[in-house]
């Protein structure tokens, strides 16, 4: 006989988990399906963010930046370390135990909340009477069905392929290899220069990698403020060491016993490059494999996304989706703040999320951030706006953490004042923007952050004097 639950989560990552805790918090009988399963063959909570994606690459990028600091930075401080050496195994088997206690952490918080704890993957069969039936299968065996009036879909996203190029996470990798690569390899190639690319040229560069990034847009950061992108790209290539190439058409790739060669066009000069590892990361698809879809009639647009309203409601009755398998930014905290939404709106509230007001980082050394309007943005859509810029460099904190690169932009409308976006890169760039989400939900002034009182000494004043700077009154600058 089926279980019965008023709503069933498919997809246990960011958005998926995080729904089924508030719907069961909001009093509904919830479940949550979840087919991961760790290199042990175990389940494992948490989707590819946790398992291999933004929360093992911090692991590394943070051993990775130690193990540099140590050979450069440290000298400064009057500490002088010879001889040091990196462990690659060991610093894999941080990463694990911080994936394995996050992991644990949300299946302690399923039994604090008392979600049912799924293991399979859910597949949509259709509806009996008022409630879905979703079937759950492991390794190909059905070990449960599932019925539910609500069900919210968070299946995620994977890793785009590249035509023509088979991913063994051997010598061509995708996020999962290079997050598992056992040694550091002499010559990497890395496909893509986005925010998987970026982070993992900078961990295996930083631990002895010749790396060599091939992108086909040729512009760096499309996505970013171009002036941010263009420090971005500067000191990337110059400080960490990265050899990024804008423009590329990839050609023929040939994969031999023990390396991979890359032929590839550049201004019209034909080049060719061989590389003993190849990470592939052109981008994410939507993933709606295995799902039953067309069994029953889901909505899927021409791009693979689950199509949905402004209130992630798909096109069949009580089905709503969430996180990388629709619309907007492939980021974990907006699949997080859309699963919260969701839970909320099937218990009768209102809530809302501010799309213009979700922040984006790349946590590569230094870091880059941004939330709103890129300046390009505001001249294509014609909006008179100010800005104002201050950079860390003659920051008390800043160069007290011997981390003085980088520059605070903040755009304010020309008239109201009223911040539009603010763009960083520079030490610790994912928490300074968190200010900068806060003013624009409370559409905050350029004059509201400068007036308010910021900690002296800290990274925050650097953001204080942009936007003293955007109202032509910097005090340091």
């Amino acid at each position: 006989m089926s279980q019965q639950f008023d709503v069933v989560v498919i997809g246990g990552g960011p958005g998926g988990y995080v729904a089924a805790i508030r719907a069961a918090q909001l009093g509904f009988n919830t479940a949550c399906v979840d087919a991961f399963k760790n290199p042990e063959g175990k389940p494992s909570l948490g989707g590819t963010c946790l398992n291999v994606g933004c929360i093992p690459s911090k692991a590394l990028l943070q051993s990775s930046e130690n193990y540099h600091a140590v050979q450069h930075d440290f000298a400064a401080h009057g500490i002088s370390v010879s001889g040091a050496k990196m462990d690659v195994g060991t610093m894999l088997k941080r990463k694990e135990g911080i994936i394995g206690k996050n992991a644990g952490g949300i299946a302690f918080l399923f039994k604090k909340n008392k979600v049912a704890n799924v293991h399979g993957l859910g597949a949509l069969k259709g509806r009996t009477g008022e409630r879905w039936v979703i079937e759950v299968t492991d390794n190909g065996a059905v070990v449960d069905t599932l019925e539910a009036t609500h069900v919210i879909l968070a299946t995620g996203s994977t890793p785009r392929p590249l035509p023509g190029v088979a991913i063994d996470n051997n010598l061509v990798l995708d996020n999962a290899g290079a997050l598992a690569l056992t040694a550091t390899p002499k010559r990497l190639g890395v496909i893509g220069s986005g925010v998987i690319g970026l982070e993992m040229g900078s961990v295996w560069k930083r631990l002895g990698a010749e790396v060599t990034i091939l992108e086909a847009m040729p512009t760096f950061l499309a996505a970013a403020d171009q002036q941010i992108a263009k420090e971005a790209f500067k000191t990337l290539t110059r400080d960490t060491g990265l050899d990024i190439q804008l423009g590329v058409k990839i050609g023929e790739i040939k994969t031999g016993k023990k390396s991979v060669t890359v032929a590839y066009e550049i201004n019209g000069e034909k080049k060719s490059a061989e590389f003993d590892k190849l990470i592939v990361s052109i981008g994410r698809l939507p993933n709606t494999a295995g799902l039953g879809a067309e069994a029953v009639g889901l909505q899927i647009d021409e791009r693979g996304f689950v199509v949905v309203d402004d209130n992630c409601h798909t096109n069949l009755p009580n089905m709503w989706a969430v996180g990388d398998v629709v619309r907007g930014p492939m980021l974990a905290h907006k699949a997080s703040e859309e699963g919260v939404a969701v839970a909320e709106r099937i218990a009768g509230q209102k809530p809302h999320i501010d799309f213009n007001a979700i922040p984006w980082v790349i946590y590569t050394s230094p870091e880059i951030a941004w939330v709103g309007k890129t300046e390009e943005q505001l001249k294509k859509d014609g909006i008179e706006y100010k800005k104002g810029t201050s950079g860390f460099a003659a920051n008390g904190r800043a160069l007290g953490l011997g981390m003085a690169a980088g520059t605070v932009k903040v755009l304010a409308d020309a008239k109201t004042d009223r911040i539009l976006g603010v763009h960083i890169i520079g030490p610790f760039a994912s928490e300074l923007i968190a200010e900068a989400v806060v003013a624009m939900e409370f559409a905050a002034s350029s004059e509201d952050i400068a007036r308010i009182v910021h900690a002296h000494p800290s990274l925050s004043e650097v953001l204080h004097e942009a936007c003293l700077a955007a109202d032509k009154r910097a005090l340091h600058g």
